[in-house]
């Protein structure tokens, strides 16, 4: 069952429950990008530079990981791999409304998230096209 559900939904959901929960305002804010833009930590690096990562950038670094992960995940083929590109489908199509319509979406880490979603999945379908093809090159000759 779990196996199903597309794993970038987190971040998405995340991310929602960071601009309702830490923004006045909640999803129709103009707020969010400034808030997510605030230094998180920052790290000395040896060249005496420093690097600041504020919340968006670990927000986009965690969903770069579980990209990674649902790009192993598409590879698999079968009923519970149909179940996870369809809800990926959706959870893109819930992306791209929020992007759309609501004023707190509209930061570049969510549309960079969004993108992710998107990547899974063209990912998914495309391995799963070229995985039947192969199917049926192997059993029709």
């Amino acid at each position: 069952m779990f196996a199903s559900l597309p794993l970038l939904g987190l971040p998405v959901l995340f991310y929602n429950l960071f601009v309702m929960g830490a923004l006045p305002g909640g999803l129709q804010t103009t707020q969010a990008g400034q808030k997510l833009a605030l230094p998180l930590f920052t790290l000395h690096m040896s060249s005496g530079a420093d690097w600041t990562v504020s919340y968006a950038d670990l927000m986009v670094f965690a969903s770069l990981i579980i990209l990674f992960i649902e790009l192993l995940k598409s590879t698999n083929s079968g009923r519970v791999a149909i179940i996870n590109h369809s809800l990926s489908m959706l959870l893109f199509i819930v992306c791209l409304v929020e992007f759309l319509l609501l004023r707190g979406m509209a930061t570049s880490a969510f549309v960079l998230i969004t993108a992710m979603v998107l990547l899974d999945v063209l990912a998914g379908f495309i391995v799963s096209i070229v995985a039947a093809r192969r199917e049926v090159d192997f059993h029709g000759g």
